[in-house]
């Protein structure tokens, strides 16, 4: 009776199968890169990266083209692949400007856009020894039907066509940070760079990716969510393993468990004296007893940079010193994001946390009188930048620049005391720095990392009373305990 059984239910499982089989007759093509079709959980439908739509892609061309002079032409190269070795790649990251426009997340590829032709994107083409060994690309094909070209062509045909293309424009507008002899060389591209008629693409694209839309927005906060999920675990985690190489480890691994592609940056994880060196990046040293740990991180998620910054005591507990260095960043933490609204600048809020943090530092006995040179020694840093698809975005935008809805700067308040520093001993070898993520609103702001505890009182009760047997699997339980 029971091999009948066995026989019945492994014939209604194979016809279960094959049911499956017989309709799943459309061929889901590879081209290199996620698709709804290949990735359903990743992508909806019409999205040409996750979260954006080709809509949005479109919308972009068309407002890069409103702000380009006429009978201009834009040419935005891929990154290139960049080696570790002769036939080991570093893993491959997409120029932001490429991709803001194209949303084609592999090398080899050429855009160009102008009135005239709309978008022309020149692929590369799939070589049989290259697809063994790394995959699919995609191609033209791909080009018209996924990113929505106008046209496209193989990559060999750019020596035909584009110089034509060029002859045909009164300016040229590329990404000087990808320029390529592929398309440079060209007799028509050396003609109009020997005329002046040559400048660089970005401060027009920068301009676009200064204000975010919603769908960027909804990716930026997503991404500061599992950056500051990933924080709060390794902050836990720090007490049992105080350890640089540990902590950046486990930040990783909690970011990237939670859907992040990569890290932004290599995580600056500075114990004790090396959180006084700003970009610290070595992380390999044990973090000791009664030292602070500084842990500057932040993640990218589906091409959109989180970054922020928390310090604290992996003992559990501040000293008398640390908690008086600690209050004065977090109190101008606090006032700085108060001046976090439209109208406002960069420029204007550095300023103002200098003025805070020069009272500060003299009034506890580190400088000697406001004025002092000294101050730029313990703080050569701004007091924030623009963050997105790049950790410090659109560049070419001033910090002097009234700020709009839409714009995201990071607000990161610090003080770096070396140990060779000539002030009172209690201080020496100490950085602190709090860095949150802030989008400027209609009204004022929202802290997109406000998530992750910085108040002593939270960081303290979380790490002396919730960090034994937490994991990954518990991180809902602590966000509820990190509020409290």
């Amino acid at each position: 009776m029971q091999i009948l059984v066995r026989k019945l239910l492994q014939r209604i499982s194979f016809k279960q199968a094959t049911g499956c089989r017989a309709y799943c007759t459309k061929k889901v093509v590879d081209i290199g890169q996620p698709t709804s079709a290949s990735h359903p959980q990743l992508l909806k439908e019409g999205e040409i990266t996750p979260g954006i739509t080709s809509e949005e892609y479109i919308s972009r061309r068309k407002r890069l083209l409103d702000l380009l002079p006429e009978k201009s032409v834009a040419i935005i190269a891929a990154a290139p692949v960049k080696m570790m070795t002769d036939v080991v790649p570093y893993t491959f990251r997409q120029d932001a400007d490429y991709s803001y426009i194209t949303g084609c997340q592999q090398p080899g590829g050429v855009a160009v856009l102008s009135h005239e032709y709309g978008l022309c994107m020149f692929m590369p083409e799939a070589d049989p020894h290259d697809v063994i060994w790394q995959g699919e690309i995609a191609g033209v094909e791909a080009a018209l039907k996924m990113f929505k070209a106008e046209n496209a062509y193989p990559m060999r045909k750019l020596p035909e066509i584009l110089p034509d293309i060029i002859r045909r424009s009164s300016k040229l507008f590329h990404n000087e940070q990808t320029a390529t002899p592929t398309y440079m060389k060209l007799e028509p591209f050396q003609k109009a760079a020997n005329n002046g008629n040559v400048e660089d693409l970005s401060s027009f694209t920068h301009e676009l990716r200064w204000i975010k839309s919603p769908a960027e927005l909804m990716l930026m906060r997503e991404s500061a969510s599992i950056a500051c999920q990933a924080l709060l675990q390794t902050m836990f985690h720090s007490k049992t393993y105080p350890y640089e190489a540990a902590l950046s480890a486990k930040v990783e691994y909690e970011c990237r468990m939670r859907g992040a592609q990569r890290m932004a940056f290599n995580p600056v994880v500075g114990g004790g004296p090396n959180a006084s060196v700003i970009h610290y990046s070595r992380n390999d040293q044990r973090i000791k007893e009664g030292e602070l740990v500084l842990m500057d991180v932040g993640c990218e998620l589906h091409g959109y940079s989180s970054d922020l910054t928390r310090t604290w005591p992996p003992c559990g507990s501040f000293s008398s010193a640390q908690d008086e260095l600690y209050d004065l960043i977090m109190q101008t933490s606090k006032e700085c994001m108060k001046l976090c609204k439209p109208g406002a600048t960069i420029r204007q809020i550095h300023n103002y946390s200098v003025e805070m943090l020069r009272k500060g530092l003299k009034e506890i006995g580190i400088l000697k009188d406001e004025g002092s040179r000294s101050y730029h020694q313990l703080n050569p840093t701004s007091i924030g930048h623009y963050l997105g698809m790049d950790v410090h975005d659109c560049s070419k935008i001033s910090y002097c620049r009234p700020l709009k809805p839409g714009v995201v700067i990071t607000i990161e308040p610090g003080i770096y005391i070396p140990s060779f520093f000539d002030g009172p001993e209690s201080y020496r070898g100490i950085g602190i720095r709090i860095e949150d993520e802030v989008l400027i609103t209609e009204t004022g702001y929202e802290v997109l990392t406000a998530s992750m505890p910085k108040e002593v009182k939270h960081m303290e009760s979380l790490l002396n009373n919730y960090c034994h047997g937490l994991g990954m699997e518990s991180h809902n339980n602590l966000r509820a305990a990190s509020s409290r």
